[in-house]
């Protein structure tokens, strides 16, 4: 018998973490009365003891299922195993850091059950105690988003969420190996009820998102999205022309004027430096595309699995 709740924790290097996670999730659902639920951890090929801290729960909790990967391969890759191996009739996912506050889960599977939703996500409505330059580019991020992408994504929008079985279908119905939740998540559908919080601190360890794997993640969800950058990049390039076209004949003009064969270096070293890097950002940009396409095309499985119970 397939249990009624099923609750997805993607875990990279959180040995101290899954223990207080396991805890608090256990209070909630022991408020909440489910007489059938399970946990399904997801090792993303964590190099502590995390491995041995599932190993540990699963003796105590029949209830604790988990999957590790041969490898780290990212939580993309964590989330869609989880979801994958997830039975439930309805199906949470959530950090393993408490980020995502377990209180929200009764009124979250409430807004399904009761008001006719198929998914209850969060957002983040503050970003208090996080540094000033990660909230500003975070900010920014989903303006920017919102603007080129062709699905709608909140501000502040969470992976935490709790989603019925039919939504959970379509989510993991979309098998690309360049996979961003916070994208694939709208663009499936269905009656969404947003829920908001304000910024929680982790309760143990550290987060494994630096800057940088922030800024790539960002640039992989507008492309896997849009395909609006590819026009931008046309139009830099029509741009680009135009104003080139202008200083030559700024130029010409110049020399008929002034009869100096001297001058002009400048000029022309400008419209060079310009122009190539027009030329550049074009190139990069259709880049990403193509990269994308060849991540695409060697079929190369999402994640691989070393042990699962």
């Amino acid at each position: 018998m397939n249990p009624k709740f099923s609750i997805v924790i993607p875990c990279f290097n959180e040995e101290e973490a899954i223990p207080i996670f396991y805890e608090e999730a256990c209070k909630v659902i022991k408020i909440m009365k489910l007489d059938s639920y399970e946990f399904i951890f997801v090792d993303d090929g964590s190099s502590d003891n995390s491995l041995n801290v599932l190993h540990n729960l699963l003796k105590k909790d029949n209830n604790v299922h988990f999957v590790s990967f041969s490898r780290n391969f990212g939580k993309e890759a964590a989330l869609y195993a989880g979801l994958k191996k997830a039975r439930g009739k309805f199906i949470a996912v959530m950090d393993v850091d408490l980020q995502d506050p377990p209180s929200l889960l009764p009124q979250m599977i409430k807004s399904i059950e009761e008001e006719g939703f198929d998914c209850a996500a969060t957002r983040r409505v503050t970003r208090k105690n996080e540094p000033p330059v990660r909230s500003f580019f975070a900010r920014k991020f989903y303006k920017i988003m919102g603007m080129l992408s062709n699905v709608p994504v909140v501000d502040g929008a969470r992976d935490f969420r709790v989603m019925t079985e039919q939504y959970k279908n379509a989510v993991l119905s979309l098998c690309e190996k360049n996979r961003f939740t916070k994208g694939i998540f709208p663009w499936v559908g269905f009656k969404t009820k947003w829920f908001e919080y304000e910024n929680v601190e982790r309760v143990a360890g550290k987060t494994k998102w630096s800057f940088w794997k922030l800024f790539i993640y960002s640039i992989d969800g507008i492309i896997g999205f849009s395909t609006k950058p590819l026009a931008f990049s046309a139009i830099a390039g029509i741009t680009g022309i135009i104003l080139s076209l202008a200083f030559i004949i700024f130029i010409i003009i110049r020399k008929l004027v002034s009869g100096d064969p001297v001058q002009g270096w400048a000029s022309l070293v400008c419209i060079i430096l310009f122009v190539s890097g027009v030329q550049l950002f074009t190139i990069g940009i259709v880049g990403l595309y193509i990269a994308k396409i060849y991540t695409e095309v060697k079929q190369r499985p999402i994640f691989i699995i070393k042990e699962e119970r």
